[in-house]
């Protein structure tokens, strides 16, 4: 373990996302790719015209007359979406609608990542994300995902995630179309039960719990508790997708974290202990106990911290977890045990409990080594191996 690795007590703990892997940084418009142009197109007089990546570019040609006759006219971004949402609307798409519908994402895919030789335009990606959120196309899409072949749910969950970040005169348009449009996330979360569109609707649902209205929601929906379920699903890919999920939830808004913390500390830390830190899973066990320090080492859950480490069954349960033959469970639990120790406010039956156990625990932290030497890792040991040979039974009183 590195020593960049390693979190004190203070320390507030990074945020890791499992989500999709991004093609192009978003947002970042530093020249112009091939295949766009301003030029005049339906609705406006400055929009933005596309031509998908590789069209061979018009010869000249020899008469007016003649380019009138053969010149087709390029399609603006808005174009692009305006014929999805036509597509999205039939109620029976054959072969050619489909071929139709798939070239059409990877369009608006291209326009807002850019390619291999250029990057996206702040132009057409304004228009293509002002035109989206119109008339319901991103519903259309996300309603429709399951009727789609493979690489165009791959385009589609692309494009969704995409659009949460798109700033159209420095506002977040997907963030105020989602605010009212809540039972999208209904259907978003829901996903986790077909093993088709899992991956696909979870990477559009981290994407959009980036918005605060979007993560208090689900946080205060009856949703959260069924969470603690797909974390344990057999199928390993969408349980490690829940538990992604489940862990920007639990840490990117800190505010509303704190809040629902608060509010629902009973029935989460006991539903977090018993389905998870208790989970007969290694994956799970050693996922819930880093997301656990990380929550409580975060300095907006300051009471939350301190109600947990005065609970009795809590200390039980991290001292298992520190005899766990895993050294990475070891560690973790380590970093929320000390939590416990460093209290100097303890309640009577934490002390009782440390106080009982102290030789074990004394000689546990004693033999507890880390692969690598880490000067921060050795004083927190100390410090807890200090803490717990100065606790006397008089302190009970």
């Amino acid at each position: 373990m590195r020593k960049s690795d390693y979190k004190s007590v203070p320390s507030i703990i990074n945020v890791m996302l499992l989500g999709f892997e991004e093609e192009a940084e978003i947002g970042v418009c530093a020249s112009k790719p091939k295949g766009l142009g301003l030029g005049r197109g339906r609705g406006s007089s400055s929009e933005v015209v596309y031509s998908p990546p590789g069209s061979p570019s018009p010869s000249p040609s020899p008469s007016p007359s003649m380019k009138t006759l053969f010149k087709s006219k390029p399609r603006t971004p808005s174009d692009i979406v305006r014929h999805t949402r036509d597509l999205l609307r039939l109620a029976n798409r054959d072969d050619d609608k489909m071929a139709d519908l798939s070239r059409n994402l990877r369009e608006l895919k291209s326009i807002l990542y850019g390619d291999s030789e250029s990057e996206p335009v702040p132009e057409a990606c304004a228009q293509l994300t002002q035109e989206f959120f119109k008339d319901n196309t991103f519903r259309l899409l996300i309603h429709s995902l399951p009727s789609f072949n493979l690489e165009a749910r791959k385009d589609a969950t692309q494009i969704v995630a995409n659009l949460q970040r798109q700033q159209v005169h420095s506002k977040l348009i997907a963030s105020d179309y989602l605010d009212t449009n809540l039972d999208l996330l209904d259907l978003l979360i829901s996903g986790y039960e077909n093993t088709d569109m899992a991956l696909h609707y979870g990477a559009m649902l981290r994407e959009c719990i980036r918005h605060q209205v979007v993560a208090k929601y689900v946080l205060d929906s009856p949703h959260m508790k069924k969470f603690f379920d797909y974390i344990q699903l057999p199928n390993f890919d969408i349980a490690a997708d829940a538990a992604a999920t489940f862990k920007e939830l639990l840490t990117r808004h800190k505010s509303t974290v704190a809040e629902f913390l608060s509010k629902n500390y009973e029935w989460f830390f006991d539903e977090y202990n018993s389905k998870l830190l208790e989970s007969s899973n290694y994956i799970t066990r050693r996922q819930a106990v880093k997301l656990l320090g990380d929550m409580l080492l975060d300095r907006s859950n300051s009471a939350i911290m301190t109600r947990y480490v005065s609970s009795r069954e809590n200390l039980r349960i991290l001292m298992n977890l520190l005899r766990e033959s895993s050294k990475s469970i070891q560690i973790e639990a380590f970093h929320v045990f000390k939590l416990f120790a460093a209290n100097q406010k303890k309640p009577a039956d934490i002390i009782s409990i440390l106080v009982a156990n102290r030789s074990k625990l004394l000689r546990l932290l004693g033999d507890f080594k880390i692969d690598k030497e880490d000067e921060q890792f050795e004083a927190d040991k100390a410090q807890v191996i200090k803490e717990i040979a100065a606790l006397e039974p008089r302190d009970l009183t």
